[in-house]
């Protein structure tokens, strides 16, 4: 199991994210936009980089929805590769059996 703290900090970050999306958005078309005024996309470069950086959403970490685990985690399931193999040896997860040969 992962740190609750480290789960929970990824969760408040997802939770920024969100309520930030629009206004990142917002402020990335006035700074790609070339018929917008240099002072207008300087001003909103500024704005943008006074914006938490837990908004933005490179920040958030992949990690597994059962244990928490950072690493090897599989996107389509969202979950690691250990709980995975679990779950699919139990027959949990529809169409997918462990390989043997």
């Amino acid at each position: 199991m992962a740190k609750v703290s480290a789960v929970e900090r990824n969760k408040k970050r997802e939770r920024m994210v969100k309520a930030k999306a629009a206004k990142r958005a917002e402020l990335k078309a006035v700074i790609k936009d070339r018929d917008v005024s240099p002072e207008d996309r300087i001003q909103a470069v500024l704005t943008l980089a006074k914006m938490p950086r837990n908004s933005s959403k490179v920040r958030i970490k992949n990690r597994c929805d059962l244990t928490g685990r950072p690493h090897s985690v599989y996107r389509k399931f969202r979950l690691g590769r250990v709980v995975l193999r679990d779950l699919a040896s139990q027959g949990q997860i529809p169409g997918m059996v462990k390989s043997s040969w």
